[in-house]
């Protein structure tokens, strides 16, 4: 067993205590019924997860139905839970359920490797150029007075303001053609894309200031997305990341590339007005009606087909929720995230309760990827800007390909926490041997 700490080793103890004591409360106060709490709660759950997919694959009063089901198989849990007097058996067995897996996974030693990507010295600036958005995030340029400080810090700022669109990539190559060496944007995270290819294929440094409105990019480098403004703190004390960046046909992309549904959907001229009623309008005949293109994925060695939904991310996703999403615990792995999704009904909706698991649930790693379809061109959505693109659609990632300037101080990306092991919570648990624990 690897050398462990007193931390560690009471964090297991307090883990198999934890669950011994739901197990306990289960046993003592719920008796026999304690299968029928369980079935009871899955059930519920169960039934749940497929009333919410009825939702998004019927229209009009099928819809209003599940929505109903949906709100109404909790509340029968609650009920019948209540009227069994067990509702703070099952509140306080759950509770001690929850800190028995939290426990569980801060004991168990973390992922090998540095936590997030390593850092570099940062080479010295002298000709700093920002692309600032104005109206993106809500106008957080404006509020939280980013231009006035980059230009505190040396740096010249170029604001993307009309008459009419403004060719981002072309503004950035003739910004490092007059002498810019750095290249940053206070923008979206699409933005944020173009021009990081921009430094990419020109050797330079990159900057990111997230005001977006999701900031997903930022996010994932460790940045403080609640104060855009330290990230310009990078001007004055700063290191270097260096991370992929990927690359969909002839788009780069910093986040991910989505195919699909979600695609589908973000093509309609009244997604940008009603985003929730365009949604639930289209998705039902995307979904269960075949409307949208028929998929065909090859990552690596395996392929996909049929999923409704394809999502190719620059480095992989953690595990923290259903879809197989969460943050991405560094940017220089050198490979795509790929998951698919593929359910053709509440059986298979519900079953995704399983997690990575699921059975409509896909996730792999590869280098590159190719998604192909049966028409000649698709929607795509690259970090969320709307697409059609000629099939095969390549993805590919290039690894060290972009290098980020960013604060020294800076919130930084936590590690992930392992998944519960629970032999060797328990072999943790045990006495220590001689020289074993720090």
């Amino acid at each position: 067993m690897e050398p462990t700490t007193r931390g560690q080793r009471w964090s297991a103890r307090a883990s198999l205590a934890a669950g011994a004591a739901a197990v306990l409360v289960l046993v003592v106060f719920a008796g026999l019924r304690t299968l029928g709490l369980l079935a009871v709660g899955l059930a519920g759950l169960a039934v749940t997860a497929a009333a919410l997919w009825w939702v998004l694959t019927r229209r009009g009063a099928w819809r209003l139905l599940a929505g109903l089901l949906a709100l109404a198989a909790p509340v029968w849990i609650v009920v019948a839970y209540t009227r069994a007097h067990l509702a703070w058996v099952a509140a306080l067995a759950g509770a001690l359920s929850v800190i028995a897996v939290g426990a569980g996974r801060r004991a168990l030693p973390r992922s090998d490797g540095p936590a997030g990507t390593a850092e570099h010295p940062a080479p010295r600036v002298r000709h700093p150029v920002l692309i600032m958005n104005p109206r993106s995030g809500g106008g957080k340029v404006g509020r939280f007075g980013l231009r006035e400080k980059a230009e505190a810090l040396g740096a010249r700022v170029l604001l993307l303001e009309g008459p009419g669109e403004v060719d981002v990539t072309e503004l950035a190559r003739k910004a490092a053609a007059e002498g810019a060496d750095l290249l940053g944007v206070a923008g979206g995270d699409g933005t944020q894309a173009l021009v990081a290819d921009v430094a990419a294929s020109l050797g330079i440094p990159f900057l990111v200031v997230p005001a977006g409105t999701r900031n997903h990019f930022a996010l994932d480098l460790g940045l403080d997305r609640a104060d855009p403004a330290k990230a310009l703190d990078a001007l004055r004390d700063g290191v270097l990341l260096r991370v992929d960046l990927g690359r969909a046909g002839p788009h780069p992309f910093v986040n991910n590339v989505s195919f699909g549904a979600y695609a589908e959907v973000v093509q309609s001229p009244s997604y940008r007005d009603d985003k929730t009623r365009t949604t639930l309008e289209l998705l039902p005949d995307l979904l269960v009606g075949h409307q949208g293109a028929r998929l065909a994925a090859t990552a690596g060695d395996t392929a996909l087909s049929g999923s409704q939904a394809l999502l190719v991310s620059n480095n992989p996703y953690g595990t923290g929720d259903i879809a197989g999403l969460g943050r991405r615990a560094r940017m220089d792995g050198g490979e795509l995230g790929v998951v698919g999704v593929k359910v053709s009904g509440a059986v298979q909706a519900a079953g995704l309760l399983r997690g990575r698991r699921a059975a409509g649930l896909t996730r792999v790693t590869a280098r590159e990827v190719v998604v192909d379809a049966d028409r000649e061109r698709i929607p795509v959505g690259v970090d969320g800007e709307a697409l059609l693109l000629s099939v095969p659609v390549r993805c590919e990632a290039r690894p060290g390909a972009l290098s980020v300037l960013v604060p020294r101080d800076r919130p930084g990306t936590p590690r992930p926490l392992p998944r519960p092991d629970w032999r060797r919570i328990a072999r943790l648990a045990l006495p220590a041997a001689p020289g074993r624990t720090r």
